[in-house]
């Protein structure tokens, strides 16, 4: 049967009322990842009884879950009983390779839906929300105060980096490099990227207290462990010695002051001959697409921090006396590489 297409007001009607209902698929996805629908559906429990009883979840509220999973493609099924996952559903399989599993659950759970609820007293105020949603500082007090949730949120950057860690890895030349330090760099996917790319690389990540233990044990199941260190601290402060830094999704988090001093702060460690590489999303132009107008929205709400044009790292490098020397691409990051300016 042929069907008429909609006219253009009754298109743009469907197409918002998609957007205003978004968040619902959101929490669709997070529960889809939190009860592993990807991973039950592949090992051959293909019904909504089977995965309730594994995942201790009510059996007809699961059947009505993955209907609604149907409907958005993530499964199929022929008689309404047994389903398959599909492609899209098995990124969010926990050991897919390209896996959003921790991510799907991360960004929809407490400490980032909350302040999002606040996005237009953020917009009003130019202020992130998170201390009015969590009577937290920062996101980062919040997650040092709900373990759970930071390990999810830990996984979930482990998930992002791991999808680009070898485009990253690619671009990065560590060739006479001694030591590169991944500052902030959470289970440190990236900079074990690196190093598998550079058998001579020594490696290591610097970050808080709470986040190191998983950088160690991912470096010892990957053996990496003799040439990998793991450093606690708060770049604020100081970072250690090394001849290369790696911030990635760093910069985004913080505003402009804060970006400095964490610039000033390598800059004064920095070996001599030695360089600093930021890996952030670039925004181009109004009405470009992509996910960095999207990533500066999170940020606005959950940091204070944003997405920025590269005149905009240049004005940051500068400040913290340093000057972009290079810049690179990386799927749909930008590695922008930078050294003393004098």
């Amino acid at each position: 049967m042929t069907r008429t297409p909609l006219p253009a007001e009754a298109q743009d009607y469907v197409r918002m009322m998609g957007m205003v209902t978004g968040f619902w698929v959101t929490q669709v996805v997070r529960a889809a990842a939190l009860y592993n629908l990807a991973d039950h559906l592949a090992a051959g429990a293909d019904t909504a009884d089977a995965i309730a009883e594994k995942e201790s979840t009510d059996p007809d509220a699961t059947r009505r879950l993955l209907r609604t999973c149907a409907s958005l493609g993530l499964v199929t099924s022929e008689d309404g009983h047994h389903f398959t996952g599909t492609s899209l559903l098995s990124t969010l399989r926990q050991d897919a390779p390209h896996s959003l599993r921790y991510f799907a659950v991360s960004q929809s759970a407490p400490g980032h839906w909350l302040p999002w609820g606040g996005f237009p007293e953020a917009v009003r105020t130019g202020r992130h929300q998170v201390t009015a949603a969590h009577g937290e500082a920062n996101i980062f007090d919040y997650f040092a105060r709900h373990v759970e949730e930071a390990y999810f949120f830990t996984e979930s950057m482990s998930n992002l980096s791991q999808a680009a860690a070898r485009d990253i890895a690619a671009v990065l030349d560590t060739n006479g490099v001694g030591l590169a330090l991944d500052i902030g760099g959470a289970a440190g996917d990236l900079i074990m990227a690196m190093m598998r790319v550079n058998p001579e690389l020594n490696g290591g990540v610097f970050d808080l207290p709470h986040i190191v233990p998983a950088a160690s044990e991912a470096a010892k199941a990957d053996g990496l462990d003799g040439r990998f260190t793991v450093l606690a601290g708060d770049f604020f402060e100081s970072v250690p010695a090394a001849d290369l830094y790696v911030l990635k999704y760093i910069l985004h988090d913080w505003d402009d002051a804060a970006c400095v001093r964490i610039l000033r702060n390598c800059r004064t460690s920095l070996a001599k001959g030695g360089r600093i590489a930021v890996v952030d999303h670039l925004v181009g132009e109004a009405a470009e697409p992509g996910l960095a107008p999207l990533m500066d929205m999170n940020m606005l709400v959950m940091t204070g921090g944003r997405e920025r044009q590269i005149a905009e790292f240049d004005a940051l490098f500068s400040e913290a006396g340093l000057r972009r020397v290079r810049v690179g691409s990386a799927g749909a990051f930008a590695v922008i590489e930078a050294e003393p300016a004098v």
